[in-house]
């Protein structure tokens, strides 16, 4: 029997988590759903990924005014994934921050993937015509980029490819908490489809060496311990690597994709399949490792037809 495409018949509502890190430092997490951060300053509020439209957005929204008053003045992207980013309007910030890598993948293939996310996570992107339009930066930076929120002092850095070219982390210097996006995930599988998979295991220790305090992923539950956000940046580490190694492997043979992707799926299931979207992302993970190997450097577009196509020629 065949599995459902993507997330397509994931339709439970999760249970939301609004979690204090530090004084005015909050992480809304929901079971294995994207997550978002929120920073407050003596001057406003910044949002760190911004969910899949604006009618999703209105329960961050709703929580951040349980605890605060002050506007919204930043919106920060730590990558560009429609689920993500589509929500960005609700919030009416002056300021939308992502690395400049980030708008160049806007620009290259932001209409092609909100249409093959909306087919993908149809329960996330609930009222998706509530969407105005593609998310765009109006501030960008190439490596680093330090914003001053009155005494509140936020560091953004490009550490390096991993997730997507473009992969950004808010890092509270003071505080030493790391808002990591989709770079780590906790209990949750990494998404691999517009990955740079060789380079992504340094950028990880590029964001291990921070040291961080407490740690709140793309998806999972907020790490609250040194000790946890380790162990949620190695555990992310070891699923790229044991994947590319399956995938050169049956590179090197010369093996076709479907075999390679069973083969890969054999060897990650046992410690990998409880995690979520493990089903979900393994076909498009297994295609771009794939492609990676045989020395395709930067992702091809996923387009709504393609992801169609490539699920069905793996799960038939």
């Amino acid at each position: 029997m065949a599995k459902a495409f993507a997330s397509t018949a994931d339709l439970a509502q999760k249970k939301v988590t609004f979690a204090k890190l530090a004084d005015g430092v909050y992480a809304y997490t929901a079971e294995g759903d994207p997550n978002s951060g929120i920073i407050i300053g003596d001057d406003g509020v910044m949002v760190i990924d911004a969910r899949a439209t604006p009618a999703m957005a209105q329960d961050l929204i709703r929580r951040v005014r349980q605890v605060t008053d002050k506007p919204f003045k930043y919106v920060v992207l730590t990558h560009y994934h429609a689920v993500r980013v589509m929500g960005a309007s609700a919030f009416e910030a002056p300021y939308i921050i992502s690395s400049h890598h980030t708008r160049e993948l806007i620009v290259e293939r932001g209409k092609q993937d909100f249409k093959s996310e909306v087919g993908r996570f149809p329960r996330l992107f609930d009222s998706v015509e509530t969407v105005p339009g593609l998310t765009w930066p109006n501030m960008t930076f190439e490596r680093s980029m330090t914003i001053f929120m009155g005494k509140r002092e936020i560091w953004l850095m490009h550490l390096g490819r991993a997730h997507t070219k473009g992969d950004i982390v808010a890092w509270l210097p003071k505080e030493k908490i790391l808002f990591s996006g989709d770079l780590v995930e906790q209990g949750a599988t990494p998404y691999c489809g517009d990955a740079y998979l060789a380079e992504w295991p340094q950028t990880l220790e590029r964001a291990k060496s921070l040291g961080a305090r407490k740690l709140v992923p793309g998806r999972g539950e907020a790490m609250m311990t040194p000790a946890a956000s380790r162990r949620a940046i190695e555990a992310t580490r070891a699923f790229i690597v044991a994947m590319m190694r399956e995938v050169r492997k049956g590179a090197r043979a010369r093996r076709p994709l479907k075999q390679v992707d069973e083969a890969a799926y054999a060897r990650l299931q046992p410690a990998y399949g409880k995690w979520v979207i493990f089903d979900h992302c393994l076909p498009f993970n297994i295609t771009r490792a794939y492609d990676e190997a045989l020395g395709v450097r930067h992702p091809r577009i996923w387009t709504a037809s393609r992801d169609r196509e490539m699920w069905r020629a793996l799960q038939s």
